[in-house]
């Protein structure tokens, strides 16, 4: 049935579709890739030291590790300030303990120079520190500390390391989250990590070694905390934690990065095996590399640095496997490339990859191929299936691979993930033929006028018919191996010159597509409307590589007159984007000035202003004015003299008001000289008091 539909909503049909089915392809095949140079970019960019420093020591520790990390060497050169931040605080006693905690991270990676004395100045302060804490992330921080000191100097241990040890775990909930404090009811799974990463570094301090029935008991704990994981619909698995009282929710980023840190920190210094399902760590990796490129600094962090304890960590390092492409040319005949690598990029172990089957999207029907190994190439370091299977055609599929380590030890080490589905497009030319338009008698069906159409090329065709007519327009598609093809639209367009626009959609019936308009039902959906009608045909499909949108002509209808109370089309919608257009120029007739005397009369008006001021001075020397009261010390002479030239001041500004100022720049200064005025004046006028006084006296 046809529709009718106004002139904005038809002019971006015929397009929208085809974007729309484009992005269904993006977002449909957003498996997890690794870590790649947009990442490198975003982090130069994002780590922007201001006037070539950062706001604090924890945002410059985070800008290093990120820098260091991915390998970047083209970055910000903050090496110097880095060292003057880290040397301030250090030797500084009135230091907080976070800021000695990322003082010692950051002088870790830029090997500032830290003298002795300055390191033993810190291992009494963060001895003092654990030995007071009463917090988590006073341990935390400290603990930290005289970890980083033992990475630098070597000789550190905590003397009542079981004591610490057994004050940490007092924080732990039953649920294997955690609480950043005593008086804090709320556990998170935020200060579960930044708890296990405190423990590791117990243990790592710890002189002798700690019993181990004390490690042990956290491997059950960290196997409630993993019962407590939520899950994306692709599979991957994240922390996440609700409004903790006296500290901020930090969100599943955050969150899960501080559970990563401190899993992997204490898996490095226990010699038990945790017991978590490595593909849980591999659904952690796929958090993170299913963000993306973060926008912010903070949240890039947390990714990147997270990612690195993954890439080598000592429960199961992730493998990624991913695909450069996954739109493939029937046409071209691309082949099949498949990259299996870690998070961060690096090679894998030796494997096979193996393509287990090909299915149709949205079909149970069995697999397309065989199973059959993917060909590693030593020059790419990619997986190659050179051509595709003959049984895949234009359309949308399902692929089903398997990585296979070679060496059994390898599997205590790496995750794979079993078998992964990554939705692959196979796209081609799509074959147009037995395109023609007709115009058809209506009561017999005769084709009356009949045209080929070349609709990979440009079309001119001019029809004429009147309203006891039809218009036919057929063509055949197939795929490049011959097969039947339905694109997701096939739609035509009739415009006519008053612009109203109507689209109906064309039909199918295997290969064969065809649309017939009979324009004596249409008479009322056409408003009546005789005169020219552009014709457009549609054709489009996110795996059709030509996708069309052709003009092949013109039709001339006559259509009988309106009946009065015809349905009439609406008001066209004016086109946006004509408001940008040039403007109607504006003219504008001013008023003629008003008539004003003559000059010289202007003047003598001037010249009277000026007889109250000679009178003034006829009246002073009438009066016998001297300067005989003028103050003769230094002191009162200076303010008398200021008070004269203040007034003086004063009279110049209102000459200059007359002159060019503005009334709100005369109040200004006259406000400003107003004030030394009363003050120079109340001086001067107190001198004299004080002195007729004595007089008097006398």
């Amino acid at each position: 049935m046809p529709t009718n539909l106004n002139f904005e909503m038809a002019r971006s049909l015929v397009g929208f579709t085809v974007l729309l089915l484009f992005l269904s392809i993006c977002e449909s095949a957003s498996f997890f890739q690794p870590i790649s140079d947009s990442h490198r970019s975003a982090a130069v960019e994002l780590f922007s030291p201001d006037h070539g420093s950062f706001k604090s020591l924890e945002e410059t520790y985070e800008a290093l590790r990120t820098f260091d990390v991915l390998g970047i060497e083209k970055k910000p050169d903050v090496t110097a300030t880095a060292c003057r931040l880290v040397s301030e605080t250090v030797g500084s006693s009135s230091s907080t303990l976070k800021d000695l905690f990322y003082a010692l991270k950051a002088n870790s990676i830029v090997k500032c120079k830290i003298n002795d004395k300055a390191y033993q100045g810190i291992i009494t302060r963060l001895n003092a520190a654990v030995d007071g804490a009463s917090s988590l992330p006073d341990f935390y921080y400290s603990v930290g500390g005289l970890l980083l000191v033992k990475g630098s100097k070597g000789d550190v241990h905590l003397a009542d390391a079981d004591g610490i040890f057994r004050s940490v775990k007092a924080f732990r909930q039953s649920d294997g989250r955690w609480r950043f404090s005593s008086n804090s009811p709320e556990s998170s799974a935020f200060a579960a990590g930044i708890a296990l990463e405190t423990l590791a570094g117990v243990v790592s301090l710890a002189s002798p070694e700690l019993d181990q029935s004390l490690i042990s008991t956290l491997n059950s704990d960290i196997s409630k905390l993993f019962d407590s994981i939520e899950k994306y619909d692709d599979g991957a698995l994240y922390f996440d934690d609700k409004l903790v009282d006296g500290h901020d929710h930090q969100g599943p980023l955050a969150t899960t990065s501080s559970v990563v840190r401190g899993l992997t920190a204490f898996a490095a210094v226990t010699d038990e095996r945790l017991n978590i399902p490595s593909n849980k760590i591999l659904g952690l990796a796929n958090f993170f590399l299913g963000i993306g490129v973060p926008g912010d600094a903070k949240d890039l962090f947390n990714q990147i640095d997270s990612l690195a304890c993954l890439e080598s960590n000592r429960v199961s390092i992730p493998l990624i496997l991913s695909l450069p492409s996954t739109v493939l040319s029937v046409t071209k005949e691309d082949s099949l490339q498949v990259n299996v690598n870690t998070v961060l990029g690096s090679n894998a172990p030796p494997l096979t990859v193996k393509l287990v089957g090909v299915f149709t999207s949205g079909s149970k029907a069995a697999s397309l191929v065989e199973s059959q190994e993917l060909v590693f190439d030593d020059g790419t370091g990619m997986y190659n299936l050179n051509n595709l299977p003959k049984s895949i055609d234009v359309g949308s599929y399902t692929f089903v691979f398997e990585i296979v380590l070679h060496e059994p030890e390898h599997e205590k080490i790496y995750v794979t993930g079993g078998q992964k589905k990554v939705p692959i497009f196979a796209s081609g030319l799509i074959k147009i033929e037995n395109a023609e338009i007709a115009v058809l008698d209506s009561d017999l069906g005769s084709i009356e006028t009949q045209k080929k159409l070349d609709l990979a090329g440009q079309n001119a065709v001019s029809l004429s018919a009147n309203h006891l007519q039809k218009l036919r327009v057929s063509f055949k598609l197939t795929t490049p191996h011959g097969l039947a093809f339905k694109p997701h639209q096939a739609l035509l367009k009739l415009r006519h010159e008053s612009k109203v626009e109507h689209i109906f959609v064309v039909g199918n019936s295997g290969k064969q597509f065809e649309i017939v308009l009979n324009f004596l039902g249409l008479v009322e959906k056409f408003f009546y409307l005789s005169g020219r009608y552009d014709i457009e045909l549609a054709v489009g499909d996110a795996v059709m590589e030509n996708s069309l949108l052709r003009a092949i002509g013109h039709i001339e209808l006559d259509l009988p007159e309106p009946p009065e109370k015809a349905t009439r089309p609406r008001p066209q919608p004016v086109d946006p984007y004509s408001r940008y257009g040039p403007k109607a120029e504006i003219t504008h007739i001013f008023r003629a000035p008003e008539k004003r005397p003559p000059k010289e009369l202007s003047l003598a008006f001037l010249g009277l202003t000026f007889l109250p001021l000679l009178g003034f001075l006829i009246g002073l020397l009438r009066l016998g004015v001297n300067l005989k009261n003028f103050p003769s010390n230094t002191v009162p002479a200076t303010f008398a003299t200021l008070f004269h030239v203040s007034i003086g001041a004063v009279l110049s500004l209102y000459v200059l008001f007359w002159l060019k100022l503005d009334l709100f720049q005369t109040l200004k200064l006259l406000g400003f000289l107003g004030v030394i005025l009363v003050l120079v004046g109340h001086r001067v006028l107190s001198h004299l008091a004080a002195t007729s006084a004595k007089l008097k006296s006398a």
